[in-house]
């Protein structure tokens, strides 16, 4: 068959390109959108009145037009007699240092009246409290310092709160180091602007490090201040720290007694605590037990040696009012992290189950499902699966029956249920199993679709893998497969834990190509974190991925050199988690690892969206790349590693989305706003061709004496996949 010369090609793409930008007034018609994805609803963990009649929660939702997010207090009746309340503002979420959601806790009053929670709101971190019917929502903290935390009385009339620095005084000692300069110790966050260049308690902050690459406000050591309030007068006086609350009892408090707590929860009525064990955790298969202390200061341990707690991965306990029953959690990874509901009984040692699900019983924070509200004969549940996005349900019990009170994203839902979804299972060439969730896209004719893969934690509704970065729903509905993969261990050694990744992502390639399911030659890959890191190594020492998106920057020489400025405690988790100590130390292990050192392995294109907290750590790697047109690089201010700023997740899903249908099915947005991003990724595929041409050609003409061949090279056109048919074959001549 005659080639088709390279000018051609290259012409008729323009000519496409122009003739698609006449229809640049037409919408992408979705049936699930990156926005749908990014305004989905929220939700808190619920908490159960004391009476069990009720139910308080709070829900989020993100607002593109205002880049904000808007929070909303409900109650309501626990029975699912009557729809849901709206009691209160929630305010500005509050976030910690890695952009995750700080869990939204509600306290009752003891006569079920009214419920308190700490909001951000006119500027300002209150304790508010509002009514059970929703006829009043008030501030119940006052002063020129937010609050910090918060505890409420046994009786309900007295609240106890501390708060840190006055907010003048925390602008003052901002706006002084700006004045006189930043000094840099070993505290200083390098690798990002240093001036109120991050978000702490809703606003943006000048940040210091807390514990490695943790980050705290300037102000973060200036110790509480505890106050109390007379909620009937309204009097304020300061706390003796003789009457401040009592510490909540966490594992550290009886490391002595019960060594490797994970998990525990105290009865408040008995004392009793129950409390999970964990060891063997970093060799990725950890024993997990289940017991009961009958005080804190007991010496007998009362284990739980039913089937249902033996061998299980239990994640969470909590006490069931009123019963000598605990309530656990198991969340196996052979079901995808699918979680299960039993209760215990402590006296007689019977385990039964309350309930099973394809996905989470849990709440916001969707890298640790939160818990269920808990009465004396129902759970108040956060559920969520693959294909359905968070609702609110109660669970009886006795018999395990499910009732939805609440469901916000009923539409979504509806919408996602055209797209077929599946718990992937499947093993590698060493036995090992391994498990995700594919959205399957729809065919075109006979042609098998792409695939994009997302590499970590996929647990709940997925939307966007870990991270929340690549539309996995959208990207099926317009034709790209999408599996997002878990990670099954998390092994102390680098080479392995990376390897393992690897072979994920090559046997379920191997596998959904072997059933006709997928094209082998067109495969995406993307991840945040870890996921990032497994993406590069792969790009590194496999030839599977044809394009790849990174949410966050690998290891590299610039992540040594800030990072070792902390000191010891970073050298140390380096050497621990990835067998590295400096360059001149280590070589060998920095050549298996480093991007820097492994440029002329990658020959795939990459989009690196990076938050502006990291980005420098890749600039080793990723200006070499840019240069040499393997990279397209953005970067968001005042972002830190989980984005979370409505505009800049919309920005990022609707990139990627592009950028995966650009090289894995040749389609261009003709939206005229993308045209000049268009152009730049058509120079890049041009020259990665050209570079691949090139070089293919060079080793053709090289005799093994030599001695150039004087034959006319072969290579010199390339058709249809030129990319990832010449990025084949230079990783399997290298």
């Amino acid at each position: 068959m005659m080639s088709v010369p390279f000018y051609v090609i290259t012409r008729r793409i323009l000519s496409l390109g122009l003739l698609l930008s006449v229809f640049a007034a037409v919408p992408q018609a979705f049936a699930v959108s990156p926005r749908q994805l990014v305004e989905i609803a929220d939700f808190s963990s619920p908490v159960v009145s004391p009476d069990g009649m009720y139910v308080a929660f709070r829900v989020s939702r993100a607002s593109i037009e205002r880049n904000t997010y808007d929070t909303v207090w409900y109650i309501q009746r626990m029975d699912g007699s009557s729809p849901p309340q709206r009691v209160g503002d929630g305010g500005f979420p509050l976030r910690d240092s890695a952009g995750i959601p700080v869990p939204a806790t509600v306290v009752w009053s003891p006569d079920g009246r009214w419920v308190y929670y700490r909001a951000r709101l006119g500027g300002r971190i209150d304790v508010w409290r509002a009514s059970i019917n929703g006829a009043a929502a008030e501030r119940v903290t006052g002063g020129d310092a937010d609050v910090r935390g918060f505890a409420l009385s046994d009786d309900g009339k007295v609240l106890k709160y501390s708060i840190g620095p006055t907010r003048e005084d925390v602008a003052a000692a901002e706006q002084s180091e700006y004045d006189h300069g930043i000094h840099v110790d070993r505290s200083t966050p390098l690798g990002q602007p240093l001036f109120r260049s991050g978000y702490t308690e809703g606003r943006p902050t000048t940040q210091r490090l807390g514990l490695m690459f943790n980050r705290i406000d300037l102000t973060a050591d200036v110790p509480d201040r505890w106050k109390a309030i007379d909620l009937a007068s309204g009097a304020v006086r300061d706390l003796a720290p003789s009457e401040r609350p009592p510490k909540v009892l966490e594992a550290s408090d009886l490391a002595k007694r019960v060594p490797h707590i994970w998990k525990l929860a105290r009865d408040r009525k008995s004392g009793r605590i129950a409390l999970v064990t964990r060891t063997g955790a970093r060799a990725g298969r950890p024993r997990i037990e289940l017991a009961m202390l009958p005080s804190r200061d007991a010496r007998h341990l009362v284990k739980c040696v039913a089937e249902a707690c033996v061998g299980k991965r239990i994640s969470g306990v909590q006490w069931r009012p009123g019963t000598d029953e605990v309530i656990f959690t198991v969340t196996p990874y052979d079901r995808g992290f699918a979680q299960s509901i039993y209760r215990w009984n402590v006296d007689t040692g019977a385990a039964h189950l309350v309930a099973t699900s394809s996905g989470l019983f849990g709440g916001e924070k969707r890298w640790e499902p939160g818990t269920c509200g808990v009465s004396s004969k129902a759970l108040a549940c956060v559920t969520a699966n693959a294909n359905r996005p968070p609702r609110l349900e109660r669970v009886d019990l006795q018999t395990g029956a499910r009732q939805v009170l609440f469901d916000p994203n009923k539409a979504l839902a509806q919408d996602l249920a055209k797209i077929p979804t599946q718990l992937l299972r499947w093993t590698d060439a060493k036995g090992r199993t391994f498990t995700g969730q594919l959205y399957s896209a729809r065919r075109s004719g006979n042609t098998p679709p792409p695939l994009f893969i997302t590499y970590y934690w996929c647990i709940g509704f997925v939307r966007g893998g870990a991270g929340d970065e690549w539309p996995l729903a959208t990207m099926a509905e317009q034709g790209i497969s999408t599996l997002c993969i878990n990670s099954p261990s998390f092994s102390p050694d680098a080479d392995k834990r990376y390897s393992m990744g690897q072979s994920a992502v090559e046997s379920a390639v191997q596998l959904l190509a072997s059933e006709g399911r997928i094209d082998r030659s067109k495969v995406g890959m993307g991840g945040l974190s870890f996921g990032s890191e497994v993406t590069m190594w792969t790009l590194i020492h496999s030839d599977v991925i044809t394009a790849a998106s990174m949410a966050s920057p690998t290891t590299s020489f610039m992540y040594y050199l800030l990072g070792s400025n902390i000191g010891k405690p970073f050298l140390s988790l380096l050497r621990t988690n990835w067998q590295l100590g400096a360059p001149d130390k280590t070589p060998a292990q920095w050549r298996k690892i480093s991007p820097t050192l492994n440029l002329d392995k990658i020959h795939a294109p990459i989009l690196m969206q990076f938050p502006e907290q990291e980005y420098m750590f890749a600039l080793g790697y990723a200006i070499p790349l840019m240069l040499s047109h393997r990279a397209d690089v953005y970067v968001f201010p005042n972002e830190p590693h989980n984005k979370f700023q409505p505009r800049h997740k919309l920005a990022v899903y609707a990139r990627n989305l592009d950028w995966f249908r650009f090289w894995l099915q040749g389609y261009e947005d003709p939206d005229p706003t993308r045209a000049a991003q268009y152009a730049h990724w058509r120079t890049m595929r041009s020259s990665m061709c050209q570079e691949a041409r090139n070089t293919l050609c060079d080793r053709e003409h090289s005799r093994a004496d030599g001695v150039p061949s004087s034959r006319p090279c072969t290579s010199r056109t390339f058709s249809g996949r030129f990319c990832r048919a010449a990025a084949k074959a230079l990783k399997r001549r290298s």
